[in-house]
């Protein structure tokens, strides 16, 4: 079972919009996916049409490792794609992650470990003891960027953060909300290209389809799949793919 954390300390860049399409795209790949909404603000959870709770015991016991995952769990409209959804309550995770070893979210998951060959979380922003967790069960970060200064700035203090606490979690930013007519974006994404190596070459466009994903609650390929976006999301995860 593979983790791959879709993470950026700044929040408004794609998270979510990215960890759904990939999921999507790697269940149609033939993958057997878990995606884990990991944000109290369950939009995840939302998009893939299912209620703001954690079943099974609640957020505690999934901490503790005693949460009865097959009630927790829930099916999506995608095969192969199910759902560890989130709620307000997920707001007590970092609190309650506070003095678990290293890992401890790929330990949460091992009683379904041989169901899934991916899991993929979505992550809230900022740098606090579940980000750490993250940092040390995920095999790689994918790391949103939009061609902006802040943006890439803070994929910048994600490094530092990681070299100063000897994490070696490989980064791989891809850029988002990319907006081809602005000058500021085209002369951004050449300097990153530069500076990145490691990056995914894949870039998500700005598009009026992902912002419909609220209001269709699906994923664009099910509702948009052959526009820009949805079409970029797919050479995503294929380059993803290719890496894992």
């Amino acid at each position: 079972m593979q983790m791959l954390a879709l993470y950026s300390i700044k929040g408004g860049v794609g998270k979510t919009a990215s960890a759904i399409n990939l999921a999507t795209q790697a269940s149609l790949a033939g993958q057997r996916v878990l995606i884990w909404d990991l944000d109290p603000q369950a939009a995840t959870t939302f998009y893939l049409r299912n209620k703001p709770k954690i079943r099974g015991g609640g957020v505690e016991k999934l901490v503790k490792g005693k949460a009865t995952l097959e009630k927790t769990i829930r099916d999506t409209d995608m095969a192969n794609l199910d759902l560890l959804p989130a709620g307000l309550e997920s707001r007590e995770m970092d609190t309650l992650l506070e003095g678990h070893k290293a890992s401890r979210l790929r330990r949460m998951l091992k009683p379904v470990s041989d169901d899934y060959d991916l899991v993929i979380l979505d992550c809230p922003p900022g740098l606090t003891t579940l980000s750490e967790q993250i940092f040390s069960s995920a095999d790689a970060l994918l790391v949103p960027v939009v061609p902006t200064t802040l943006s890439m700035r803070t994929l910048t203090q994600l490094q530092q953060y990681l070299d100063e606490g000897h994490i070696n979690t490989p980064l791989w930013p891809f850029f988002t909300l990319v907006d081809r007519r602005r000058r500021l974006h085209q002369d951004s994404m050449t300097d990153f290209h530069k500076q990145w190596p490691a990056r995914l070459s894949a870039n998500i466009p700005y598009a009026s389809a992902v912002e419909q994903m609220g209001v269709h609650q699906a994923p664009l390929v099910q509702f948009a799949p052959r526009t820009a976006a949805a079409v970029a999301y797919r050479q995503l995860w294929e380059e993803i793919s290719r890496r894992l």
